[in-house]
């Protein structure tokens, strides 16, 4: 039998503290041991009590300690001063509090610092998985194990969900942080990875879908407009290049064919492993290549790398063709679809989801460390001394974080090293969020844009080409009436915002942001400047401080051209217990991507510990095949 709550005065046995010294606490009733203070740094100690099982009673009260015990076995518990206030309201809320006891020299209960956690989350939990970031990637992995039964446990840096796809509230705007298009909400295919991660955990969003995916602005005054219909696409490319009419009907279709067969066989990775084989035609392969087979003209080519640089951020050559048709089919198959109330609702979703079925997330909760134990990943050490532990941890983080920084120390896998010499961290963006009034925009205006003015040199340039998402035109509700949101995007490099004071600092992002605002004045909509009523500008080092990504990356990028997805890694990592999940594992960025890796790692997760049925024999096999075709990279 547990106490349910147990309030009584204890009694403190303290010696004198030193740096190894542990303060034992005993009931002041029957002298039996609570628990520790376990010495943590010179200033800190943590209390933790273990509980027996049966129940104390007739406790007297012998000092101004007191303390709580709920329902577990073992539970961090509070010191306080006085009797706890208003004790009614403390008991029907759903949080409980873990207490960090500050001390010089010799203990104190003069200072408390409180931190709110969710309640059954403590250092002495144990899961099954424990998620290090809470991104699209992560948020799938974690709420497709808890739908298998497992016990998941998500740890959050910053204060909601999403990551990349999160979103911020200022002055009654709602801003998606990342990308506005929306990929994989259809209700058919294999590549609804969205649809089918929010229904695997009774949640639903409505959506609103666009009519067109992107309308491209381009050198020579090209303009291409990616219909939602993919006849209506084919017959308006035709129409521009009518002498490469039969090109583009077999790179288009050669498309169709890379994809859903591929996608769908490393969804069935464990169930049928002897088919992912046919794996092999199409993993090395690149977009570039293909296209050349069937296309001649110059402008075209350079229209697919435009196509293939808003997927990867770089050209056709040097884009995998599976992440390619991943998004050159699905906006014709599923479609663009827009989440009512912003891209930051998918985040949410997912999280009450995760939540529903039993498992936690837990916010601002930075990770700081990995834990080994005998090489084997066992737990996670947050920046406030708090230990967890799971039988699996899974890093939601990029490759370069998670070996680089939560693994600091470390020697880096012999893997990794093959990895970092294949790809090396994508430019992050410069990013501007504006609010506009409504009547700067035309009638009919489409809801995204890519602009590249003059030269197809600059593509690939910092600050060269423009990606412009105006979501109000879809879902009037995240602005004020009378106003427009415009997110604008463009690559930049943190190298180029170091060695600033924070007056050149802010300076510097007035400048470029007034330039790029300046462009798309000039192209598309004039009168924009003067119609700008907010404006906030991040920059790679906003995008890597709220972000948690190293250099505020958008992921990796080859360094050469690569022999398709060959050097891309798995979920599985060199370490035992370690997984990676989001957009530098297999097959790399965009939303349909990262969520396909986190259905992919809760498989595997799911299989090691005991949740999934696999072949031993079969699923080695196929492992070692595919760590083979890596090093063909």
């Amino acid at each position: 039998m547990f106490l349910s709550q147990f309030e009584s005065m204890a009694h403190l046995v303290i010696t004198p503290p030193s740096t190894n010294q542990t303060f034992q606490f005993f009931s002041s009733c029957s002298g039996a041991h609570l628990g520790n203070f376990r010495h943590i740094t010179q200033e800190q100690r943590f209390l933790s009590v273990w509980h027996p099982k049966t129940p104390y009673s007739n406790c007297s009260e012998l000092g101004r300690t007191k303390f709580r015990l709920c329902k577990s076995k073992y539970k961090t518990i509070q010191l306080a001063n006085s009797r706890l206030r208003n004790q009614e309201h403390r008991r029907r809320k759903r949080w409980s509090r873990n207490l960090l006891v500050e001390s010089k020299s010799s203990l104190s209960l003069d200072k408390v610092e409180e931190k709110e956690v969710i309640e059954g989350v403590g250092s002495d939990s144990y899961y099954d998985a424990i998620v290090i970031g809470s991104g699209i990637g992560g948020l799938v992995a974690a709420t497709q194990l808890a739908v298998k039964g497992a016990r998941v446990l998500v740890l959050e840096k910053y204060v909601i969900p999403g990551g990349s796809s999160g979103f911020y509230e200022r002055d009654g705007y709602t801003f998606d942080v990342g990308s506005s298009v929306m990929f994989g909400f259809s209700d058919k295919g294999n590549l609804n990875l969205i649809t089918q991660a929010l229904e695997a955990v009774g949640c639903e969003m409505q959506v609103i879908p666009d009519p067109s995916t992107v309308h491209f602005h381009l050198p020579n005054n090209l303009s291409v407009q990616v219909h939602r219909e993919y006849n209506n696409f084919i017959k308006e490319m035709i129409s521009t290049f009518p002498h490469e009419k039969d090109g583009i009907i077999k790179f288009y279709s050669e498309c169709w064919k890379s994809l859903e067969e591929p996608i769908y066989l490393f969804g069935q990775f464990f169930q049928k492993p002897l088919e992912c084989l046919t794996l092999a035609y199409y993993l090395p392969q690149n977009a570039g290549d293909i296209a050349r087979k069937f296309i001649k003209d110059p402008q075209l080519l350079s229209f697919i790398d435009a196509e293939c640089f808003i997927v990867s951020t770089v050209n056709a050559l040097q884009t995998p063709m599976i992440n390619a048709s991943m998004v050159l089919c699905d906006r014709h198959y599923g479609g663009i679809n827009y989440p009512v109330g912003g891209v930051g609702g998918i985040a949410k979703s997912l999280a009450k989801g995760l939540v529903d079925k039993g498992s936690n997330i837990l916010y601002k909760a930075n990770v700081t460390n990995i834990i080994l134990d005998h090489g084997k990943a066992v737990g996670v050490r947050l920046s406030d001394g708090r230990e967890l532990f799971a039988k699996s941890i899974i890093s939601n983080a990029t490759r370069w974080d998670t070996f680089g920084k939560l693994l600091k120390g470390k020697d880096l896998p012999k893997e990794e090293e093959n990895f970092q010499k294949v790809y090396v961290k994508a430019p992050s963006f410069l990013s501007i969020h504006l609010g506009v009034k409504a009547e700067v925009l035309p009638p009919d205006t489409d809801c995204h844009h890519f602009v590249l003015e003059s030269d197809w040199k600059m593509l690939e340039e910092p600050y060269g080409s423009i990606f412009l998402s105006i979501p109000t035109v879809l879902d009037p509700s995240l602005a004020p009436e009378g106003r427009h949101i415009l997110h604008i995007f463009t690559t930049s490099s943190i190298d180029d915002w170091k060695g600033l004071t924070l007056k050149e600092y802010e300076a510097k992002k007035e400048r470029v942001a007034d330039e790029i605002i300046g462009r798309l004045e000039n192209k598309l909509f004039s009168g924009l400047k003067s119609s700008i009523v907010f404006k906030e500008v991040g920059t790679p080092k906003t995008h890597r401080r709220y972000l948690a990504r190293d250099s505020g990356t958008y992921g990796p990028m080859p360094r050469k051209i690569p022999k398709g997805l060959l050097g891309m890694p798995f979920n599985t990592t060199a370490i035992d217990g370690l997984y990676c999940v989001g957009d530098s594992c297999f097959p790399g960025q965009g939303v349909i991507a990262v969520a396909f890796s986190g259905v992919m790692c809760a498989h595997r997760v799911a299989a090691d510990i005991g949740l999934e049925k696999k072949s031993p024999v079969l699923d080695a096999a196929l492992l070692r095949l595919l760590r083979w075709l890596r090093t063909l990279a």
